[in-house]
């Protein structure tokens, strides 16, 4: 199957015209996870010595160093290097939903023009990592995901404009406040529910927990930054309830008021050192080298009208994720679990 992807490309430009090249992040990327300099070229597949001749051209253009080789001690970023590398990283996982959502419109058109007319699935859903997996098995039918907010997502349902709403509540927190705010958008008679995963929430934090946080208690240590979420969306609602539950105060935690717009994005505001905590997935950890600290549990779901079940693309949709090879990639995700993955259950077992 013919399928697009896009990825945000960085120009730095001098008044010479110079430009980065952009196999310079790759190989940032490789020398910060190997910590030698031929197993990162190796891993970007170029040569040892293109690899040199990269790292040299880009450290006159900034006039500093990138990565500092020590014999017997490998290689390992300066901080401009790692100012860099995080950089993008942070970008990359600030646009990946966007980029994404256009991507699928495209390869949409690009199925309809190379393999004719196929049964359409339109899935609006809040963004996460079991999510991204779905266009992988989508072979047998079109996949149009885009990614919104779960507000945003069970609006559109409703209107039409999509054939299932994703998002996620939590486990524990039964009673939370925001949940009425989804389902009053949820109709018992006209709307079925499809299971999907669990995934664990918590807090994220450099390696080695250099502030020793265990709690969401220790976020009101006026030294500890924290970074958060932005306003509306369900990560941040549900951080919102757990600080309830716990009388935490909001204006007490720094940084409360500063906002990334993924797990990700977090994740690498993290590991960037820009803050020192963030909540999310334990996906977003792993992916980014960071401690976790498990606090609760989300479920991910779907909705849609009970008559779409019966639609050719759900149907094929629903054989996909019920299948053991893609309950396997969700199981690859750490923190997360399929279980019951593709049931169809109703609005009130919810």
């Amino acid at each position: 199957m013919k399928r697009i992807s896009i990825e945000p490309a960085w120009i730095f430009k001098d008044e010479s015209g110079s430009r980065l090249d952009p196999q310079l992040f790759l190989l940032l990327s490789a020398i910060h996870e190997r910590g030698k300099l031929t197993q990162a070229a190796k891993q970007v597949g170029i040569s040892y010595r293109h690899s040199w001749n990269i790292l040299n051209r880009w450290a006159g253009f900034f006039g500093c160093e990138l990565v500092i080789l020590q014999k017997g001690r490998g290689a390992h970023l300066s901080p401009l290097g790692e100012k860099l590398l995080w950089a993008q990283q942070r970008l990359t996982a600030r646009l990946d939903p966007q980029l994404k959502s256009f991507a699928s419109e495209i390869n949409l058109e690009i199925q309809r023009s190379l393999e004719g007319v196929k049964p359409l699935l339109n899935i609006f859903a809040s963004f996460g990592y079991a999510v991204e997996l779905l266009p992988d098995i989508a072979t047998d039918y079109q996949l149009n995901l885009q990614y919104k907010d779960t507000e945003e997502v069970l609006v559109a349902l409703n209107r039409g404009q999509c054939d299932v709403a994703g998002f996620h509540l939590p486990v524990q927190l039964r009673d939370a406040k925001y949940i009425e705010k989804y389902l009053r958008h949820l109709r018992p008679r006209a709307h079925k529910i499809v299971r999907f995963i669990t995934r664990k929430m918590g807090l994220m934090v450099r390696a080695g927990n250099p502030h020793q946080i265990q709690l969401l208690q220790d976020l009101v240590n006026p030294e500890i930054r924290f970074i958060n979420r932005e306003p509306n969306c369900g990560t941040r609602h549900l951080f919102e309830e757990l600080l309830s539950v716990t009388d935490i105060p909001v204006e007490s935690i720094r940084g409360f008021d500063e906002a990334e717009y993924t797990h990700s994005a977090v994740a690498a505001f993290v590991a960037a050192n820009m803050a020192d905590v963030g909540f999310g997935v334990e996906a977003a950890a792993k992916k980014f080298s960071l401690d976790f600290i498990p606090l609760t549990d989300e479920h991910y779901v779907f909705v849609c009208h009970t008559k779409t079940l019966q639609q050719e693309a759900m149907r094929r949709f629903l054989a996909g994720i019920r299948t053991a090879q893609f309950q396997a990639a969700v199981e690859s995700l750490s923190g997360y679990t399929p279980h019951r993955c593709g049931e169809v259950i109703n609005v009130e077992e919810l």
